[in-house]
């Protein structure tokens, strides 16, 4: 298992749970920025969301695990402040 450096764009993200959090669209410092088709729906939708670098436990391959289950892993998201 690899870590943090090794994320790449495009890559899945899932939750220790092995279920789907969101894509890869970059890392930006300490975050993971995922795309915005993973942005979720209602005032959610059409914006990004970030990932702390603390929930990383590892990358595998092409898949970002995170130590929380995907369920509980979405609550720590961040969205993005401002317009961009």
């Amino acid at each position: 298992m690899s870590g943090f450096e090794d994320i790449k764009e495009h890559m899945e993200v899932i939750g220790a749970d092995g279920v789907h959090v969101g894509t890869v669209d970059h890392v930006q410092g300490d975050r993971i920025k995922l795309t915005k088709k993973d942005s979720g729906e209602g005032r959610h939708e059409g914006h990004h969301h970030y990932i702390s670098r603390g929930l990383v436990a590892g990358v595998e391959g092409d898949k970002v695990r995170l130590s929380a289950n995907a369920d509980v892993a979405v609550t720590f998201e961040e969205e993005e402040s401002g317009a961009a």
